[in-house]
């Protein structure tokens, strides 16, 4: 196991575990955990051996937003009290430049966006509650699966605030307009079943063996699946809401004619023909 700052990261199976960590504070996130879930990424797409990323927290909750001793030192202008110096080496991880799939980087270049660009699934496994920038941190998760008893609440209105950090973009794609202004508007809490019910979370499963069902669905993914296919795929749905039909049908064409030429489609063919798990390398 691997510490970064306020962040754990563990592989193994194919899986990079990465776990905000300030359970005394459910999680609260700071600028150092910023850097830290920064690198831990990094060092997810820096290993071949990894092939799905799990975002989770410690103790009993996932992030309870951006902790409150941060936002009580931010100015009328907008600039903190005390600014918390940036290292070397916590920048956000960048597009390998041979990447497969279309580039999605000019889209998302805000503070979670690093999560959209990166060419492996991310899942937000919510154990627990996730409220204002850490429920926006879950909705830049490829998918999310909640604990039973998780609880979800936007909070922005209730603190004065607005829909940050693209929550007004991309929540209304999970649950429509509606949904989403009255989440946002009401800063209402709400549960895994109704969370699950209007599309913010994939699935719910039992709080208790929570994790071994969300690992049980990125084990499948780790080793059933083209990783290859995975980092096309992700790139394609991300890069859809720029395009208008035909381009994005231009895309998957251009796509599909690369896949052919690929090791993974011979694999992917071959074992099933042969009747075998399948042994994907990613190229």
């Amino acid at each position: 196991m691997t510490t970064y700052e306020d962040v754990l990261y563990e592989a193994n199976d194919g899986i990079a575990l990465v776990t905000l960590n300030r359970p005394e504070f459910l999680n609260a996130f700071t600028t150092a955990m910023g850097r830290g879930l920064q690198q831990a990424v990094a060092a997810a797409l820096a290993d071949d051996a990894v092939r799905v990323i799990v975002l989770t927290g410690a103790g009993r909750g996932f992030c309870a937003g951006a902790d409150m001793k941060l936002l009580q030192q931010i100015k009328p202008d907008g600039s903190r009290v005390t600014e918390d110096p940036k290292p070397a080496g916590a920048a956000a991880p960048s597009r390998a430049a041979d990447a497969p799939g279309p580039d999605v980087s000019a889209h998302y270049t805000s503070r979670f966006g690093y999560l959209l660009q990166a060419r492996k699934p991310v899942i937000a496994a919510l154990n627990g509650p996730a409220a204002g920038l850490g429920l926006v941190l879950a909705l830049y998760a490829d998918i999310r699966f909640a604990a039973s008893e998780a609880k979800f609440t936007t909070s922005f209105a209730q603190r004065g605030l607005i829909a940050e950090h693209g929550i007004s973009w991309l929540l209304p794609r999970l649950v429509g307009q509606a949904h989403a202004l009255d989440l946002l508007l009401s800063a209402r809490k709400i549960g895994a079943a109704e969370a699950e019910r209007l599309g913010l979370v994939n699935r719910m499963y039992a709080q208790e063996g929570f994790m071994d069902e969300v690992l049980r669905y990125a084990r499948a993914l780790a080793a059933t699946v083209s990783p290859r296919s995975m980092a096309v795929i992700k790139a394609q749905l991300w890069k859809a809401p720029f395009q208008d039909f035909a381009e994005a049908l231009a895309v998957a064409d251009g796509e599909m004619h690369k896949s052919f030429k690929s090791e993974d489609f011979r694999e992917g063919v071959a074992h099933y023909v042969e009747k075998r798990a399948p042994k994907f390398t990613g190229r």
